[in-house]
């Protein structure tokens, strides 16, 4: 039974291959058709169907290649001369694909193209593709716009790829690489009455930068000095900078609480204790009002910086974008004091007893706790408008 099933797996397998490359070559997929018949003769080198297919396939991709570096040629376009390379590699590679279940027999005939020799064509036409990405680099690079750069950059990478030997090749991909970038300065401006010490102001800019440059955009918090011309200004402008005075408040909380007080006997109406159904006297317990007046000190102090993000392009000065940024820090200590029988306080007013007042924060320190969540509106500002510097 075991063997049976195997040899319709086997069996379903084969008729599923042999239907799926006719399917291809039906709906015109000749790659696919033929990638598929090639892979099946390589288990079964007598199937007709799939030789069939093959035949077909192979000559309808050459004739189609054929026909398309023919179109090419009469264009006499220098830019198709890549494409004309890479019809050419594609047949090679096709024609090396093929021979690996090369020869085979149809209906008495054999079946055994030609070998056909492409290197010279890929040769000729590789070394004049190379040629026109090198030519067409040069002449984007004289046009000294930015994105004509990025694209020369990359036709110089094609010209090295297909032929490494141009004479300056590696200083041309350089230069290119180099004026392809957008460079963006961010520098912190302090428009506020408040003076900032350097130390904050390095803490806001301390940026992760690679995390932000792409591949043609570079962000930079210091000017190399070395006459570096940044296409970008993107300004962080501290505007207002307001810490309220130190603030004290009270809260007076008066806290009652009943505790048992040793107890009392039952009486009846004639003045005589009264008995339980045992013959114990009865006791009734006795409770008494303990109070304590829980005084608790606030201090309180909040620091507010506001400002904007600026995005101004670097030579015309235009205003690209402009973004608000804020952050807000506070302090905030309870401190405690009792009056009165402390038994009366529960266990979590008693701890507040022990905390004692404390000396509220400078104004300089109000301002640094607000750093961390100021950097990071700075950070959120400038990622969400990275699309407007290109």
């Amino acid at each position: 039974m075991k063997r049976i099933t195997a040899f319709s797996l086997v069996l379903l397998f084969i008729l599923t291959s042999c239907g799926s490359s006719k399917k291809q070559l039906e709906k015109g997929n000749y790659a696919m058709a033929l990638d598929k018949a090639v892979k099946q003769l390589r288990r079964n080198r007598n199937d007709s169907k799939q030789i069939s297919i093959l035949d077909r396939s192979y000559k309808i991709l050459n004739d189609q290649d054929n026909e398309r570096i023919r179109f090419l040629k009469m264009e006499a376009r220098p830019e198709n001369w890549d494409e004309i390379y890479q019809l050419n590699k594609a047949m090679s590679d096709r024609q090396a694909y093929v021979r690996t279940v090369l020869p085979l027999e149809l209906h008495g005939r054999t079946i055994d193209y030609p070998y056909v020799d492409y290197l010279p064509e890929m040769v000729a036409a590789k070394r004049k593709s190379a040629d026109f990405y090198y030519a067409h680099g040069n002449e984007l690079m004289e046009t000294k716009l930015k994105e004509n750069y990025r694209q020369a950059f990359y036709e110089f990478l094609r010209a090295k790829e297909y032929v490494g030997n141009y004479e300056g090749i590696d200083d041309k991909i350089e230069e290119a690489r180099y004026l392809g970038i957008s460079r963006a300065l961010i520098s912190l401006n302090n428009r506020s009455i408040i003076r900032f010490d350097s130390e904050f102001e390095e803490e806001l800019l301390s940026i992760n930068l690679p995390a932000l440059n792409s591949e043609w955009v570079e962000y930079h918090i210091y000017d190399p000095g070395n006459q570096t011309a940044f296409d970008y200004f993107v300004n962080v402008n501290i505007r207002n900078v307001m810490v309220s005075p130190d603030q004290t408040m009270q809260k007076d909380t008066v806290v009652k609480k009943d505790v048992e007080d040793g107890f009392t006997y039952q009486l009846d109406s004639r003045g005589n204790v009264m008995k339980d159904s045992l013959g114990n006297d009865i006791k009734t317990v006795k409770y008494k009002t303990l109070q304590c007046a829980l005084i608790e000190t606030i201090q309180s102090k909040s620091c507010m910086i506001s400002g904007d993000i600026e995005i101004i392009q670097g030579k015309s000065g235009k205003l690209e974008k402009k973004d608000p940024i804020g952050a807000e820090s506070g302090f905030e200590w309870i401190s405690a004091r009792a009056l009165g029988d402390i038994q009366a306080l529960s266990p979590a007013q008693i701890e507040k007893t022990k905390t004692k007042a404390v000396p509220f924060p400078s104004d300089m320190e109000m301002i640094f706790r607000c750093s961390e969540a100021l950097k990071q509106a700075i950070n959120n500002a400038i990622r969400s408008n990275k699309r407007f510097i290109i």
